[in-house]
This record gives structure tokens, sequence and C-alpha cells, in this order.
């Protein structure tokens, strides 16, 4: 097996000791149990304190709500505190409003984003923890979007593979109108009674949350009726969840059709189960051929016919209307024949172009990404441009690396990418010329810069500093999903994570040690400290277990320390006392009891410069 790095989601499971409940919620849920004490799980402290990890290593804890409160005001709260907070709220669940935040989009319009308070976005983590491996365990194997260990990559990656092998080359493009705005509360809330979440306490903390106020830009509050806000934490599996319905009743129209006799058979070498028999019977029925990819609420529908194309557009609108409450666009909605026109996906276009004797593929960025891209790179140049001083230079140049490199790494999948961003490139290079004084050598760059791109000849250097080139580009063919990859099983597991490798008993021991002045942000930070140094002391190097595990501010808290992770150490208790020891005589039986040697007494004094005291020696 292929070495496999840490999954963060599932290292921080581990670290609360949430994996056994959250595997037995998935497997309770694949065998269709109905969940009626959900919120004991989900207001228990281990679940509430993963949710502030979860929402501390998320980008967006902080920006501020109503309240101009974000991820930073909550850091300084003790423990207890903390955990009786979110438990009250829940009790008696009133959302405060939503600040609705205008996002522009390439075609002039706008998104409408909702932020919640940060103490809404805890409440919504602690529900999505609880949620999610039960609809994991619900969702259709086709849907791609907002769900681990998935992506837009997967989702195009079984696009590309229905229109050129399986050559099903009718397409329904199907574009629902303002879908988040247009999810009906009651039948969300139907379709969570129906998926087996038959808590009612837990319903009613969703109901309510969908019905917050959201507060408009010039002031004006609303009370939504329907819809669930983009920006909400709970949002995305909210809507995988109303749309669920939608990708089981098109596979129940082919894929997962009951026929009267087993055709499956189970591949042991290759570890799937080949259904080709079974399409093959059903081929030979009247049922159209049709199958569904869904990222989000973007979804396409391949058939191999024209007249079933036209029927299931019809037929998919109607549902849609009746069942969801939903409508679609007529103009943007349409049947497409890919081998006579393009179908944009997920920022790509694609078509089937003839080949000799067969019809191959042909993947582009469409014009609304070429045309993002070329616009915001420009937008960057004019930023370096101005820059100041020659540490802004720095910081504006690693910005336009990386807004490169996110448009190599995501639109490489096309197969004629080294043909689109090079057009891209044309008119960039001739911006960059115009504007700044770039050279053909610089300064050695970065191990990435020299790995990626050092063969190009397009890599130029501002004040010595790299510029990546950004028609310096290959296609890298796409890729569905590993076969068995679930978060939520010890054998899906395997394939994604890497455990620890010290006993997690520990680890849990550490999070049950209980200081009612601890802050929250340093027991989280003190797990996640230890976790890095392996278990190990800072100074001496040996394997800690508790009673002896300190963590040690190494600046402390009289002097202006903060419970930070760069400001935290673990070290061996007795090392903690001796780092604080003022007296040099009551100090010399400490070295001579740890052996400390001289490099070691070298990290110590640095510690104890930081903590204001004076350095001790070994001829004490």
């Amino acid at each position: 097996m292929e070495n496999v790095s840490a999954s963060h989601s599932i290292r921080h499971m581990e670290y609360y000791g949430m994996i056994d409940s959250f595997d037995n919620l998935y497997q309770n849920s694949c065998n269709n149990h109905i969940f009626h004490n959900l919120m004991e799980i989900v207001t228990s402290p281990s679940n509430i304190l993963l949710a502030y990890r979860n929402i501390k290593g998320n980008s967006g804890s902080i920006s501020p709500g109503v309240d101009n409160k974000n991820i930073d005001d909550l850091k300084e709260i003790t423990n207890a505190n903390f955990i009786k907070i979110v438990q009250t709220k829940f009790s008696e669940y009133r959302p405060k409003p939503v600040k609705r935040v205008e996002i522009p989009k390439p075609n002039g319009k706008t998104r409408p984003l909702g932020i919640p308070t940060i103490w809404d976005r805890i409440i919504q983590q602690c529900l999505l923890q609880v949620l999610e491996p039960i609809m994991e365990a619900k969702f259709h194997d086709k849907n791609y979007g907002f769900r681990p260990n998935r992506s837009a990559h997967h989702a195009f990656a079984q696009a590309v593979k229905l229109a050129q092998l399986s050559k099903l080359t009718f397409v329904v493009d199907i574009d629902i109108e303002g879908f988040f705005d247009n999810v009906n509360h009651s039948k969300l809330i139907k379709q969570l009674w129906s998926l087996g979440i038959q808590d009612k306490w837990l319903l009613g903390v969703i109901r309510a949350m969908l019905k917050a106020p959201i507060i408009h830009k010039d002031g004006r509050i609303e009370h939504p009726k329907k819809g669930t806000p983009q920006g909400g934490i709970l949002s995305p599996l909210l809507a995988n969840i109303v749309l669920n319905e939608l990708d089981w009743w098109i596979s129940s129209q082919w894929e997962t059709h009951p026929t009267r006799h087993n055709y499956d058979c189970y591949h042991t070498e290759k570890d799937y189960w080949n259904k080709g028999n079974k399409y093959r019977a059903l081929r030979s029925s009247k049922l159209k051929e049709i199958y569904v990819v869904r990222y989000a609420d973007d979804f396409k529908i391949f058939c191999r016919k024209r007249n079933d194309a036209d029927k299931i557009f019809l037929a998919t609108k109607l549902w849609l209307k009746e069942r969801l409450k939903l409508n679609i666009s007529l103009e943007k909605s349409k049947v497409v024949n890919l081998k006579k026109q393009k179908s944009e996906f997920l920022g790509f276009t694609m078509k089937l172009v003839r080949k000799r004797n067969t019809f191959v593929i042909e993947t582009h960025m469409c014009s609304k990404a070429m045309k993002k891209v070329s616009d915001n790179l420009a937008k960057q140049i004019k930023v370096i441009q101005h820059t100041p001083n020659k540490e802004e230079l720095q910081k504006q140049l690693v910005k336009y690396n990386s807004m490169v490199v996110g448009v190599h790494q995501y639109y490489k999948k096309a197969t004629h990418i080294s043909v689109d961003c090079p057009r891209i490139n044309q008119r960039i290079m001739i911006i960059i010329k115009n504007r700044l004084d770039v050279k053909k050598v610089g300064q050695p760059p970065s191990d990435f810069v020299k790995k990626n791109y050092a063969r190009s000849k397009q890599l130029r250097w501002i004040n010595g500093y790299p510029m990546i080139p950004l028609g310096f580009i290959k296609h890298s063919h796409t890729s569905l999903p590993k076969k068995g990859i679930c978060k939520y099983t010890p054998e899906g597991r395997i394939l994604i994570h890497k455990y620890l490798t010290f006993p997690i008993d520990i680890i849990n021991q550490l999070m049950n040690k209980n200081n009612p002045n601890e802050s929250v942000e340093f027991r989280d930070n003190r797990v996640s400290k230890y976790s890095s140094q392996r278990g190990r002391c800072k100074i001496t190097k040996e394997f800690l277990e508790l009673p002896d595990i300190y963590c040690h501010r190494i600046i402390p808290r009289n002097l202006g320390g903060k419970d930070n992770f760069q400001n935290l150490v673990i070290i061996h208790r007795d090392l903690h006392s001796l780092i604080h020891e003022e007296n040099r005589e009551r100090a010399s039986p400490l070295l001579k009891k740890m052996r400390i040697t001289s490099s070691q007494l070298e990290i110590i004094n640095q510690f104890r410069k930081k903590a204001k005291n004076c350095e001790l020696s070994l001829n004490l």
C-alpha cells in the first residue's frame, strides 16, 4: 500500500476521542437506524471542543458576524465555561441575525453570502460533526460536492468517463434558479425525518437556524421563509440533503433499478462490484439509460440517445417543481450533443471530437474562467507595480505566485490546458513587460519553484524574486476517488490517514486533564503540541507520559505570553520547575537529578531567558 499522510479532520477526531461515536453513527445509518437522541452526542463536551478545534482551523473563523466577534474573542474563555455556554445556547436555541455580504460574480452580478456569528458557527459545527457520518451513509455515490474525500476533480473525472469510455454523448444540463435561496424549509425537515433524523430537539435547532433574520448592508432586516444561507457551516450539508432525493430518483431509473435476477458479481482482485451483466439485461428493456453526476447544485445527466435526453429533461424539470418546489432556468438549461457542442461543468468545457475511427474527449478552461484568471492576475500585477517597499513587493509576489499555482492545480485536469494557459499568458506577459522591471535571472528560487518551474524559459525575476510563469503547465489525468475510502470506517481510514505512532490513551488522558483556569485555546494547543513533538520532551527528547507531561509557556502569561501554539512547548514537569527556579542553589539538585547535559542546559537557559531568569551552569 502506498504511503498516506495524516488527515487533519481524522486526527482531530482522534484527539477528542470521537472516532468510535462517529463510526457507530455511520454504521447505524447504513442499517437504516432511526436516531432519536442525537443531541446527547451533539452537546457532549468532546464534540463541542472538537467543534472549536475544527472552526479554529477554518480561514473563515476570523470573519466577524453582526456582533463583530471572531474566533480570537473565544480563546481566553476557560474550558469549562466554553462548554457550558454552548450547552446553554443549545438548550433554548435562538440564533443571532446573519450578516449579509455581497460577493461579486464574473458576470457582474453578486452572490449573497450569509455570515453567522462565531457562536452560531460553533453551534452549526457541532451539528455538522454528528450529522455528516449519518448522511454519508445515505448519499449517492455520484454526489461529489462538499463531502469528505471528494472534490470537483472527482466529479469532472466521472463526467469525462461517462462521455468518453461509456460513450454517453447526450448531456442534460440543468441550472436550478437560485437554489440556495429557494430551499423549502418544510420539505428539508421532512427529508431529514425520512433519512432517520427524528430527534425533535435537533430538528428544532435546524429550523431556528434556517429562520435566523438576515441583516443587509443598508440595515434592512429580512426574515427568510425559504433558503439556506451560503456561508453557513451547515448549509452545504443541508443542500446535499435536499438534492439527495434527486440523485436517487435519477439513479432509480437505471443504475439502481431492481431486476428479477441478481446480475452483480464481485471482483476480489479489483475490489469492486461489476454491474455490466445487469446493464446488459436492462438494455433489453424499455428503460432509459441515464447517469447523474452532481457537485452541489451543479449537475449533469448523461444519456445514450437524444430522445431519452429530451424526455429526462422534461421529467427532471417537472420533478424538481413538484417534489422540491424548485424552478430551472430555461435559458441556461438544455440538452447538448457532445459531438456537436461544448458543455460546461465546474469551470471546464467538454466536447467529443473525432480522432480516426472514434471520438475522444477534449476539455478546456471555460471562457468565463479564462477571463476571470486574466483579470485577477492583471489586477495583482498593478498592485505589485505600486508596492512602496521591498517587503511589500515580496509579499505581493508571493500572492501572485499562489494565484498562478492555484490556477495550475485546478485546471491542469483539462486536456488542453497547455493551450489555454499560454493564451492567457500572452496578455499577462504584455502587462508585466509594460508595468514591471523584470529580469531573466535572479536569486535561487525555493525548492517548490525549482522543482516545478526551473525548466521554464518563461521564469522571470523582480528584484531577485521569481514570478511563476502561467504558461508553463501540462495536462494531468483526472482520476476517481479510491474505492472504499471513508473517514467513518476503520478500513476506509487506512487508505487516507496515518494513525498516531504513540498510544491514543495518553492523548485522551491529556484531554481529560482539567484545570479550571486553563483556556479552551490552551487545552486544544497542548494536545497539538504533544502530538507534533511525537510525545517527546523538547529538551531531553525522552518520551513522556502523565504525570511527567508539562505544557510550558515560553513567554509566561505575566510577561504577556499567550496560549497560542507557537508559545507552547512540551517538557518534563521537573524541567518546568528548573526553568522557573530563581534560586541557583535549589536548581543544582534538579540539574544533577535529571543528569542535564551541556546541550540540554543551553536550551533550558534559552527558556529561562524568555522567563526573565538568570542563566544556570553545570558548575553550580
